[in-house]
């Protein structure tokens, strides 16, 4: 077992208090935006949403029923039936990008209230969140009128009708658009039920879309809990369902639909493996590492949450990272310093607690960041395992949270084996400075997106989403746009 030491302080220097100012302003009661109005929920139930940060309530957002559940579907097929599917691609295309130009307009106010609600730090969500969502309805408004080149099909091209789409909690936002802006460009009306936890800027975004005039019910957002997305799971006039969540309830989804005809698209769970070799340039590494696995608190499908290191480099990268997660400053998510926010939950940060211990006690070595924890809200510190075993829980469950598993390979055709002895296939990262190793490694990997000497790196012109039990479907580029087409 390797003993690590913590890195030196350096003595005099420290950041001060950098607070991002509030300029939102949340209401103490948010209904449900159906038909284009804002309307109570027929059962009148609603529920808190909470700062992670603070355990402080934020609002009450309005819990839909399955009949609220109904009459968002049927304003959807209404403004399907009378506005959207007649209207001329570049008439539509006006309208996506409009909602763009109002997400930029707005970008503080969204950023802002998406770290509130969720925990992540400010600095992600304002220079990586706001601006991808925003991204892509600008992406998805060119192709409206370009429809026939995205195909190329023989047959006339369709429109898929009215669309469910269930998203989760670490990215609300950015996931949001990505389901809403190709299913708008495509001619397609929509039904967005956000998570329990984080819906506050879906309905900001209901906010933009009503200010924007597109014509009712071409956009319906419905809040609640489990209870309210399967309701719209199984309704039984949407022409197609896309759903980002775990792996367990993907299934449940599969089973649901099956031999309904809906066009279904899930991305579900991942286990990420980063691959590094012995020649890459460690100082890029390390980098890397802590972009895969300590964004967004770790709170990403596709985070990189399995370390295989190349055994001559395997004792400097654990000296090297343990010395670098002392560094990231862990904190207010308002705050511009802040490294790693609140996780989002005291459930999330439980189940983390449990995988943690899990590991101790299958003979794992953790090693965790030296830094005091607030006394409210939801915190867990930068961490990670050596001594892990490929058995080990917290080798082949999805933690989803800021810890990483470290093990070791000697040959190329080994880390390749360990990488895809998974049942999970969504994302995988390479580093080595032999571009012909990294295309051997790459075209070789299970995995629906592989980054080469880097991670996370995101545009909406190239498609995302996995296979296995990571789902399939994609969402993004040309690929993403035909999921919504005929």
């Amino acid at each position: 077992m390797i003993q690590t030491k913590p890195a030196p302080a350096v003595p005099g220097f420290d950041y001060a208090p950098s607070p991002e100012t509030t300029p939102v302003k949340v209401r103490d009661r948010y209904g449900l935006f159906i038909g284009g109005d804002w309307v109570a929920p027929k059962s009148g139930e609603c529920f808190a949403t909470i700062n992670p940060a603070t355990e402080e309530k934020l609002a009450d957002v309005a819990f839909a029923n399955a009949e609220d559940v109904d009459r968002a579907v049927e304003a959807a097929r209404r403004a399907y039936d009378k506005y959207w599917r007649k209207m001329p691609g570049s008439e539509r295309a006006k309208y996506v990008y409009r909602i763009g130009r109002a997400l930029t307009e707005r970008s503080r106010e969204f950023a802002v209230l998406e770290s509130m609600d969720g925990g992540k730090p400010i600095r992600e969500s304002r220079d990586f969140d706001v601006p991808q969502a925003a991204a892509h309805f600008f992406y998805h408004a060119g192709w409206a009128d370009k429809l026939e080149w995205a195909v190329q099909s023989p047959e006339r091209i369709h429109s898929l009708g009215v669309v469910g789409a269930i998203v989760p909690w670490n990215f609300p936002l950015l996931i949001a658009t990505w389901k809403i802006a190709p299913a708008l460009a495509c001619g397609n009306t929509i039904v967005l039920k956000p998570a329990e936890t984080t819906p506050l800027t879906a309905l900001l975004l209901a906010q933009v879309i009503q200010e924007a005039d597109l014509p009712p019910g071409v956009v319906n957002v419905v809040t609640g809990d489990g209870r309210t997305g399967s309701a719209l799971v199984e309704h039984n006039d949407t022409d197609k369902l896309s759903f980002t969540g775990s792996t367990e309830v993907g299934k449940m989804i599969r089973r649901s639909t099956a031999g309904t005809g809906k066009k279904l698209a899930l991305e579900l769970g991942g286990k990420a493996a980063l691959i590094v070799y012995d020649d890459a340039p460690l100082d890029q590494v390390i980098e890397g590492i802590v972009s895969a696995i300590y964004f967004n608190q770790g709170h990403v499908c596709c985070a990189g949450s399995r370390l295989l290191l190349q055994e001559p480099i395997y004792e400097e990268i654990i000296e090297r990272l343990h010395a670098r997660i002392e560094t990231l400053r862990l904190g207010n998510p308002l705050d511009k310093n802040t490294d790693i926010g609140a996780i989002n939950s005291r459930m999330q940060r439980d189940r983390i607690v449990e995988m943690v211990n899990s590991g101790i006690s299958e003979g794992a070595h953790l090693v965790q960041a030296s830094c005091p924890l607030p006394e409210r809200g939801y915190w867990y510190p930068a961490s990670f395992f050596t001594n892990v075993q490929p058995t080990h829980r917290i080798a082949r469950e999805e933690i989803f949270g800021p810890v990483l598993s470290i093990m070791t390979f000697r040959t190329a055709d080994e880390a390749i084996e360990r990488a895809n002895n998974l049942p999970y296939g969504l994302s995988a990262g390479i580093w080595t400075a032999s571009g012909q190793l990294g295309m051997y490694t790459a075209a070789r990997m299970q995995a629906g997106v592989v980054w080469c000497n880097t991670f996370n790196q995101f545009d909406p012109s190239s498609p995302f989403g996995g296979y296995k039990e990571s789902g399939f479907g994609r969402e993004g580029g040309l690929a993403g746009l035909r999921d919504y087409l005929r």
